[in-house]
C-alpha cells in the first residue's frame, strides 16, 4: 500500500498559518517511513490527512492512488491499522475485548466471532506482550500497557499497512525496542508502516526513509543519513546537536548539546 501527498495544504479555521503548507511526499509500498519534526510541525495533521479525517484546503492526500477522503470507513479499517494519540476509553473494556475490536471490520453484520478472529487476537496479544493482561480492565492499566494494547488492536486487524502516531510513547526500553523491531519485521514482510515519532535515533535505526517537517513544510526528505545532519536539525529544532555514526549500529546518532556555551542558535 502506498501513501502519497501532492502539494498538500491543511488550514484549520481560525489558525494564522496552515498546519501543512505544500507538503509533497511518497511512502513506497512495503517500507518503514518515519515522520519527524518539532511540536506543532504538522506531523499528526499529515497522518489525519492520509486517513481522510481532516478537510484539505488544497492538494491531494492519496492512499493507493485514491483520494483518502473517498475511501469508505470499512475499506480503510480493513486495510489500514491506526494508532493515534490521545485516545480515551469511554466504557469498561477488558484488554481481550479492546484488542478484539480490531476484528470488527472483518466480521459479518451479526458480529459472530470466528476461529480466525480468535487466532488473530491471540497473535496480536502475544506480539505486544499483553497476553497476561487479557482479562484486565483497560482502565486499570499503566500508560505503557495501554499503548501496547492499542498497538495490538491495530495488529489484530491484519492490515496491509500501519499508521502510528508516537506508538512508543510511555514505553520502557524493552517494550519500545520490541515494538520497533516488530514494525521493522512487518515492513520486511511487505507491510507499509508510516511512523510519526520524536525519536531521531530510533528513526535512524529502523526507518528506510525519513520526512522532516518544520512549521508545516518539508525541511528534508530521504534516507536517515541524508536527513539527520547537524546543520539541518539545528535549523529545524533551533538547538545545537552533534551527529555521529553509532559504532554499535552504523546509523546516525544525534546528541543534543548543552546550552549556555554559545553554541545554541538564537530563537527566531
Amino acid at each position: 500500500m502506498r501513501f502519497e501527498t501532492r502539494d498538500l495544504v491543511v488550514n484549520y479555521p481560525g489558525a494564522p498559518k496552515p498546519a501543512l503548507d505544500g507538503v509533497t511526499m511518497a511512502v513506497p509500498d512495503g517500507t518503514l517511513y518515519a515522520v519527524l519534526g518539532p511540536n506543532g510541525s504538522g506531523k499528526s495533521t499529515l497522518m489525519k490527512a492520509l486517513l481522510g479525517s481532516v478537510p484539505l484546503t488544497a492538494g491531494q492526500a492519496l492512499v493507493d492512488g485514491k483520494q483518502a477522503a473517498d475511501w469508505t470507513r470499512r475499506e480503510m479499517a480493513t486495510t489500514v491499522g491506526v494508532v493515534s494519540q490521545g485516545e480515551t476509553v469511554a466504557f469498561p473494556l477488558t484488554v481481550q475485548e479492546m484488542v478484539g475490536m480490531g476484528r470488527y471490520p472483518h466480521m459479518s453484520t451479526l458480529g459472530a466471532e470466528r476461529t480466525e478472529d480468535r487466532a488473530a487476537v491471540a497473535t496480536a496479544l502475544s506480539q505486544c506482550d499483553v497476553s497476561d493482561l487479557a482479562a484486565r480492565d483497560v482502565g486499570t492499566l499503566s500508560g505503557g500497557e495501554r499503548q501496547r494494547v492499542r498497538i495490538a488492536r491495530a495488529l489484530a486487524q491484519e492490515p496491509t499497512s500501519l499508521v502510528l502516531d508516537e506508538p512508543t510513547a510511555s514505553l520502557d526500553i524493552r517494550h519500545e525496542m520490541a515494538i520497533l523491531e516488530l514494525l521493522r519485521e512487518s515492513a520486511n514482510r511487505g507491510m507499509t508502516v508510516l511512523l510519526v515519532t520524536h525519536g531521531l535515533d530510533l528513526a535512524a535505526r529502523f526507518a528506510d526513509r525519513v520526512l522532516l517537517l518544520s512549521k508545516g513544510r518539508v525541511a528534508a526528505e530521504g534516507t536517515p543519513e541524508e536527513v539527520l545532519r547537524a546543520e539541518v536539525l539545528e535549523d529545524v529544532y533551533r538547538w545545537p546537536v552533534a551527529v555521529q555514526d553509532d559504532p554499535a549500529t552504523g546509523t546516525p546518532r544525534v546528541t543534543p548539546l548543552r546550552r549556555g556555551n554559545g553554541e545554541a542558535p538564537t530563537a527566531g
